[in-house]
Protein backbone atom coordinates (compact mmCIF):
# COMPACT_ATOMS: atom_id res chain seq x y z
CA UNK A 1 0.00 0.00 0.00
CA UNK A 2 1.67 3.24 -0.87
CA UNK A 3 2.02 5.79 1.08
CA UNK A 4 1.06 8.30 -1.82
CA UNK A 5 -2.91 7.40 -1.96
CA UNK A 6 -5.24 8.30 0.62
CA UNK A 7 -7.09 5.75 0.11
CA UNK A 8 -5.90 1.91 -0.91
CA UNK A 9 -7.63 -1.75 -0.50
CA UNK A 10 -6.43 -4.84 -0.67
CA UNK A 11 -7.40 -8.65 -0.79
CA UNK A 12 -11.27 -7.54 -0.05
CA UNK A 13 -13.51 -10.00 0.34
CA UNK A 14 -16.99 -9.69 1.71
CA UNK A 15 -19.13 -12.68 2.44
CA UNK A 16 -23.04 -13.17 3.72
CA UNK A 17 -23.19 -16.74 4.19
CA UNK A 18 -22.91 -18.61 1.47
CA UNK A 19 -22.73 -16.07 -1.07
CA UNK A 20 -19.50 -13.88 -1.81
CA UNK A 21 -20.45 -10.60 -2.67
CA UNK A 22 -16.85 -9.44 -2.96
CA UNK A 23 -13.42 -11.48 -3.84
CA UNK A 24 -10.37 -10.77 -3.67
CA UNK A 25 -10.91 -6.71 -4.46
CA UNK A 26 -8.40 -4.61 -4.58
CA UNK A 27 -8.44 -0.66 -4.73
CA UNK A 28 -6.15 2.55 -4.50
CA UNK A 29 -7.15 6.30 -4.89
CA UNK A 30 -4.54 9.17 -5.29
CA UNK A 31 -5.39 13.11 -3.61
CA UNK A 32 -7.22 15.04 -5.81
CA UNK A 33 -8.48 12.41 -8.75
CA UNK A 34 -11.76 10.85 -9.13
CA UNK A 35 -11.88 7.29 -9.51
CA UNK A 36 -14.70 5.27 -10.81
CA UNK A 37 -16.66 2.24 -9.63
CA UNK A 38 -18.15 0.79 -12.83
CA UNK A 39 -20.12 -2.63 -13.23
CA UNK A 40 -23.16 -4.62 -14.14
CA UNK A 41 -25.81 -4.64 -11.07
CA UNK A 42 -24.89 -6.62 -8.31
CA UNK A 43 -21.42 -6.40 -9.08
CA UNK A 44 -20.23 -5.49 -5.69
CA UNK A 45 -19.70 -2.13 -6.64
CA UNK A 46 -22.02 -0.01 -3.47
CA UNK A 47 -20.30 -3.56 -1.30
CA UNK A 48 -16.94 -1.40 -1.48
CA UNK A 49 -18.54 1.72 -0.22
CA UNK A 50 -20.48 -0.24 2.69
CA UNK A 51 -17.32 -1.88 3.78
CA UNK A 52 -15.56 1.24 3.56
CA UNK A 53 -18.20 2.93 5.57
CA UNK A 54 -18.80 0.95 7.97
CA UNK A 55 -21.85 -0.39 7.26
CA UNK A 56 -20.72 -3.66 6.37
CA UNK A 57 -17.64 -5.68 8.12
CA UNK A 58 -15.73 -7.60 5.51
CA UNK A 59 -14.98 -11.10 5.96
CA UNK A 60 -10.92 -10.48 5.44
CA UNK A 61 -8.69 -7.39 3.50
CA UNK A 62 -6.50 -4.49 4.44
CA UNK A 63 -7.46 -1.04 4.46
CA UNK A 64 -4.39 1.98 4.06
CA UNK A 65 -6.53 5.86 4.69
CA UNK A 66 -3.64 8.32 4.47
CA UNK A 67 -0.77 5.93 4.03
CA UNK A 68 -1.43 3.85 7.47
CA UNK A 69 -2.85 0.69 7.59
CA UNK A 70 -5.86 0.26 10.43
CA UNK A 71 -8.51 -1.37 11.00
CA UNK A 72 -11.86 -1.24 9.01
CA UNK A 73 -13.77 2.19 10.60
CA UNK A 74 -16.71 2.01 11.87
CA UNK A 75 -19.68 4.71 10.53
CA UNK A 76 -19.01 6.71 13.79
CA UNK A 77 -15.27 7.29 12.37
CA UNK A 78 -15.32 8.20 9.06
CA UNK A 79 -15.11 11.72 9.84
CA UNK A 80 -12.46 11.44 11.89
CA UNK A 81 -10.39 9.86 9.15
CA UNK A 82 -11.58 12.43 6.84
CA UNK A 83 -14.49 10.13 4.73
CA UNK A 84 -17.62 11.27 3.61
CA UNK A 85 -20.02 9.63 1.96
CA UNK A 86 -23.70 11.06 -0.16
CA UNK A 87 -26.25 8.10 -0.52
CA UNK A 88 -28.27 7.14 -3.09
CA UNK A 89 -31.48 9.24 -1.99
CA UNK A 90 -31.02 12.86 -1.37
CA UNK A 91 -32.86 13.03 1.80
CA UNK A 92 -33.19 16.33 2.49
CA UNK A 93 -35.32 17.26 5.76
CA UNK A 94 -38.26 19.69 4.07
CA UNK A 95 -38.62 21.43 7.57
CA UNK A 96 -35.14 23.16 7.47
CA UNK A 97 -33.56 25.81 5.23
CA UNK A 98 -30.71 24.37 2.76
CA UNK A 99 -28.35 26.04 4.62
CA UNK A 100 -29.69 24.34 7.82
CA UNK A 101 -29.72 20.81 6.23
CA UNK A 102 -25.83 21.08 5.12
CA UNK A 103 -25.25 22.39 8.91
CA UNK A 104 -26.57 19.18 9.71
CA UNK A 105 -23.91 16.96 7.86
CA UNK A 106 -21.25 18.72 10.10
CA UNK A 107 -19.85 16.04 12.33
CA UNK A 108 -20.77 16.33 16.38
CA UNK A 109 -17.87 14.69 17.10
CA UNK A 110 -15.73 17.70 15.99
CA UNK A 111 -15.77 19.25 19.54
CA UNK A 112 -19.21 21.28 19.16
CA UNK A 113 -23.07 20.34 20.00
CA UNK A 114 -24.17 20.10 17.06
CA UNK A 115 -28.03 21.05 17.98
CA UNK A 116 -27.22 23.96 20.61
CA UNK A 117 -25.34 25.24 17.68
CA UNK A 118 -28.11 25.09 15.18
CA UNK A 119 -30.53 26.21 17.24
CA UNK A 120 -28.36 29.21 18.35
CA UNK A 121 -28.08 28.40 22.16
CA UNK A 122 -24.09 28.79 20.90
CA UNK A 123 -24.46 31.62 19.04
CA UNK A 124 -20.47 31.97 17.94
CA UNK A 125 -20.51 28.35 17.07
CA UNK A 126 -23.70 28.70 15.40
CA UNK A 127 -22.39 31.35 12.91
CA UNK A 128 -19.10 29.36 12.56
CA UNK A 129 -20.91 26.14 11.24
CA UNK A 130 -22.99 28.26 9.44
CA UNK A 131 -20.10 29.46 7.68
CA UNK A 132 -18.69 26.43 6.72
CA UNK A 133 -22.22 25.43 5.43
CA UNK A 134 -22.03 28.88 3.40
CA UNK A 135 -18.47 27.62 2.37
CA UNK A 136 -19.41 23.88 1.17
CA UNK A 137 -22.69 25.21 -0.49
CA UNK A 138 -20.26 27.55 -2.79
CA UNK A 139 -17.92 24.90 -3.20
CA UNK A 140 -21.14 23.13 -4.69
CA UNK A 141 -22.42 25.49 -6.88
CA UNK A 142 -25.42 26.08 -4.87
CA UNK A 143 -24.63 29.28 -2.90
CA UNK A 144 -27.62 31.03 -4.05
CA UNK A 145 -30.00 28.19 -2.38
CA UNK A 146 -28.88 28.96 1.04
CA UNK A 147 -31.97 30.15 2.01
CA UNK A 148 -34.63 28.24 0.14
CA UNK A 149 -36.75 25.42 1.31
CA UNK A 150 -35.90 21.69 -0.19
CA UNK A 151 -39.23 22.17 -1.66
CA UNK A 152 -38.40 24.77 -3.64
CA UNK A 153 -35.46 23.38 -5.19
CA UNK A 154 -35.40 21.24 -8.53
CA UNK A 155 -33.51 17.77 -8.37
CA UNK A 156 -30.49 18.71 -9.69
CA UNK A 157 -30.07 21.04 -7.07
CA UNK A 158 -31.39 18.99 -4.21
CA UNK A 159 -28.37 16.47 -5.47
CA UNK A 160 -25.89 20.06 -5.33
CA UNK A 161 -27.33 20.42 -1.64
CA UNK A 162 -26.32 17.05 -0.90
CA UNK A 163 -23.07 17.29 -2.41
CA UNK A 164 -22.58 20.18 -0.03
CA UNK A 165 -23.86 18.75 3.23
CA UNK A 166 -21.25 16.02 2.37
CA UNK A 167 -18.29 18.49 2.17
CA UNK A 168 -19.10 20.60 5.11
CA UNK A 169 -17.07 18.09 7.31
CA UNK A 170 -14.21 18.83 4.94
CA UNK A 171 -13.44 15.36 3.91
CA UNK A 172 -10.23 14.09 1.90
CA UNK A 173 -12.07 11.83 0.64
CA UNK A 174 -15.74 12.00 -0.52
CA UNK A 175 -17.93 8.63 -1.91
CA UNK A 176 -20.59 9.60 -4.40
CA UNK A 177 -23.45 6.87 -4.61
CA UNK A 178 -24.79 7.09 -7.80
CA UNK A 179 -24.79 10.86 -8.29
CA UNK A 180 -26.01 11.39 -11.91
CA UNK A 181 -28.94 9.45 -11.23
CA UNK A 182 -32.20 10.88 -12.33
CA UNK A 183 -30.99 13.58 -14.35
CA UNK A 184 -30.93 14.76 -18.02
CA UNK A 185 -27.90 15.34 -19.63
CA UNK A 186 -27.76 18.80 -19.42
CA UNK A 187 -27.60 18.41 -16.03
CA UNK A 188 -24.80 15.37 -16.26
CA UNK A 189 -23.03 17.54 -18.33
CA UNK A 190 -22.79 19.98 -15.55
CA UNK A 191 -22.26 17.96 -12.45
CA UNK A 192 -19.46 16.25 -14.21
CA UNK A 193 -17.91 19.76 -14.87
CA UNK A 194 -18.63 20.49 -10.66
CA UNK A 195 -16.73 17.12 -9.99
CA UNK A 196 -13.80 18.35 -11.78
CA UNK A 197 -13.68 20.95 -9.59
CA UNK A 198 -13.90 19.44 -6.37
CA UNK A 199 -11.08 16.74 -7.37
CA UNK A 200 -8.99 19.99 -5.90
CA UNK A 201 -10.12 19.93 -2.38
CA UNK A 202 -10.56 16.43 -2.16
CA UNK A 203 -10.07 12.98 -3.89
CA UNK A 204 -13.77 11.23 -5.27
CA UNK A 205 -14.78 7.49 -5.39
CA UNK A 206 -17.79 7.62 -7.58
CA UNK A 207 -20.42 4.31 -7.90
CA UNK A 208 -22.08 5.05 -11.21
CA UNK A 209 -24.16 3.63 -13.77
CA UNK A 210 -23.74 6.11 -16.62
CA UNK A 211 -21.00 4.94 -18.08
CA UNK A 212 -20.18 7.88 -20.38
CA UNK A 213 -20.07 9.83 -17.33
CA UNK A 214 -17.25 8.06 -15.48
CA UNK A 215 -15.27 8.14 -18.54
CA UNK A 216 -15.54 12.03 -18.74
CA UNK A 217 -14.53 12.48 -15.06
CA UNK A 218 -12.75 10.05 -13.60
CA UNK A 219 -8.85 9.33 -13.42
CA UNK A 220 -8.98 6.09 -13.10
CA UNK A 221 -11.94 3.25 -13.29
CA UNK A 222 -12.21 -0.31 -11.65
CA UNK A 223 -14.66 -2.08 -13.31
CA UNK A 224 -16.67 -5.51 -11.04
CA UNK A 225 -18.18 -7.76 -11.94
CA UNK A 226 -19.46 -10.95 -10.07
CA UNK A 227 -17.63 -9.40 -6.59
CA UNK A 228 -14.49 -9.19 -8.89
CA UNK A 229 -12.13 -6.66 -10.30
CA UNK A 230 -12.02 -7.56 -14.15
CA UNK A 231 -10.25 -4.76 -15.24
CA UNK A 232 -8.38 -1.43 -13.91
CA UNK A 233 -6.82 2.17 -15.70
CA UNK A 234 -7.56 4.63 -17.42
CA UNK A 235 -11.17 4.68 -19.08
CA UNK A 236 -9.94 4.15 -22.48
CA UNK A 237 -7.91 0.78 -21.67
CA UNK A 238 -10.66 -0.34 -19.31
CA UNK A 239 -13.80 0.09 -21.90
CA UNK A 240 -11.86 -2.14 -24.57
CA UNK A 241 -10.85 -4.70 -22.46
CA UNK A 242 -12.40 -7.80 -23.51
CA UNK A 243 -13.73 -9.25 -20.15
CA UNK A 244 -15.33 -5.89 -19.79
CA UNK A 245 -17.24 -5.72 -23.33
CA UNK A 246 -18.16 -9.45 -22.30
CA UNK A 247 -19.44 -8.44 -19.09
CA UNK A 248 -21.41 -5.41 -20.28
CA UNK A 249 -22.12 -6.73 -23.75
CA UNK A 250 -20.96 -10.35 -24.39
CA UNK A 251 -18.81 -8.82 -26.73
CA UNK A 252 -15.24 -8.60 -27.19
CA UNK A 253 -15.55 -6.93 -30.86
CA UNK A 254 -14.37 -3.46 -31.62
CA UNK A 255 -18.07 -2.10 -32.19
CA UNK A 256 -19.23 -3.46 -28.55
CA UNK A 257 -16.19 -1.02 -27.73
CA UNK A 258 -17.42 1.89 -29.42
CA UNK A 259 -20.80 1.26 -27.87
CA UNK A 260 -19.45 1.27 -23.71
CA UNK A 261 -18.41 4.87 -23.30
CA UNK A 262 -18.41 5.53 -27.28
CA UNK A 263 -21.36 8.07 -27.23
CA UNK A 264 -21.67 11.79 -25.43
CA UNK A 265 -18.63 11.75 -23.12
Amino acid sequence: MSETTDLSISNLTVKFGGLTALDDVFLDVAPNTIVGLIGPNGAGKTTIFNSISGLVTPTSGEISIHGKKMKWPASHQLAEFGISRTLQGVGLFSGLSVVENVMMGANITSGSNFLKDLFGASGKAEAKLRRRALDALAWAGALDMAEKMPGDLTYPQTKRVSIARALISQPKILLLDEPAAGLGQDDIDKFAALLKQLKQRCAIIIVEHHVDFIGAISDQVYVLNFGKVISSGTFDHVKRDPAVLAAYLGTSTQTGSEKLGGGHA
